[in-house]
């Protein structure tokens, strides 16, 4: 890694309370909740019911969830994305930060790191951990960044690199870290993808005409379609699918981590419910929203999720790991550096 490097690579993830104590997840929840890309109502509004109803009510039960994944090394997301961090810097000759979109480091520690060590540095190079654009994920990321970047008057450039979804390297890499599965007996594979409001799908309607309102709007080329989520996790199962040859009967896709009504549907939780019924007992979970394991995979989905489908008369459940550090996962975003490197920039955000 060069001394005086001039440009450098910013993993941003979601982020994590800095421990188990109620007091660190009520704080991790308050941040979170009080976004306004996440709960997208006036802010006196989302004040009351964020610090008076939810989290007084969720973080004691969240801190529970939290203590029942947390390793030696501290929270997952956290754990695992220092250590992409850390194996990515093996290859990569530019200097690598990682930030949090909540909790620390923040953008800001990041940069700072970063220039402390390298002061002529002239470019960092932000790779946003979501695969697909929401308002609630990788929009308000990227907007944080970038807000610490001009509020505290950086003077390297920002560059972004745009939702990955469809990127041929990105689908071989999750296809590869599927394939291991599948090549054992299962009956059914589901992709489940964190929820977001329908209202979310419809607020980033560019075209304000064409997602929820089309019939089979995901389906239909529009403009819409560069920032709505929902489409773009419909043709990462559809690539994904397509390469590891996974006939259509024996996938499909559903929805966790609702937080009220009007959410995009079907819901993971009724369907791991219903599929035992449905003659499915042996069945793979893979979520797609997430790069790095966290609370809504390894909790969520892997202990609650697999208590409802064997207690439903399932057989066997198996949870497919996030990217992680697979390294086919690594060497994609070699791959993207390299390519930034030569002077190509179809990976950047326009």
């Amino acid at each position: 890694m060069a001394t005086n490097a001039k440009r450098a690579l910013l993993l941003m993830n979601l982020g994590s309370p800095d421990s188990t104590e109620v007091k660190d997840v009520r704080r991790y929840l308050n941040q979170f909740l009080m976004d306004g890309r996440v709960i997208d109502i006036p802010y006196i509004v989302r004040a009351l019911l964020v610090r008076g109803i939810i989290v007084p009510f969720r973080a004691p039960k969240s801190a529970e969830a939290y203590r029942s994944i947390w390793t030696d090394e501290g929270s997952p997301l956290i754990v695992l994305t220092k250590q992409l961090k850390e194996a990515l810097q093996q290859d990569i000759e530019e200097p690598i930060e990682m930030a949090m979109r909540y909790g620390t480091p923040s953008p800001k520690e990041a940069y700072d790191a970063l220039l402390k060590e390298h002061p002529s540095l002239e470019e960092v190079v932000l790779l946003p951990l979501y695969p697909h654009y929401a308002m609630s994920s990788y929009e308000t990321a990227v907007e944080y960044a970038k807000e610490q970047h001009q509020e505290f008057g950086y003077r390297f450039k920002l560059s972004v690199i745009k939702p990955f979804y469809d990127d041929e390297a990105y689908i071989s890499a999750l296809a590869e870290s599927i394939k291991p599965y599948i090549e054992k007996e299962y009956d059914h594979i589901l992709f489940s993808y964190h929820g977001v409001p329908q209202r979310h799908i419809r607020k980033s309607d560019t075209t304000g005409c064409h997602c929820l309102k089309v019939e089979n709007c995901c389906e239909v080329a529009s403009p819409a379609h560069k920032e709505c989520y929902r489409h773009q996790l419909v043709v990462t199962t559809k690539l994904v699918a397509e390469k590891l040859g996974i006939p259509k009967e024996k996938y499909s896709l559903s929805f966790q981590s609702r937080l009220g009504s009007g959410w995009l549907q079907p819901f993971t939780d009724k369907r791991l419910e219903a599929m035992p019924g449905e003659g499915i007992k042996k069945l793979l979970v893979a979520c797609p929203a997430f790069i790095s394991d966290c609370l809504e995979t390894i909790e969520e989905i892997g202990e609650e999720g697999k208590e409802t489908f064997l207690h439903a008369g399932g057989e066997s459940f198996t949870l497919i790991p996030c990217l992680n550090v697979h390294p086919a996962w690594i060497s994609t975003i070699e791959k993207w550096m390299e390519e930034i490197r030569s002077g190509k920039e179809e990976m950047i955000l326009a």
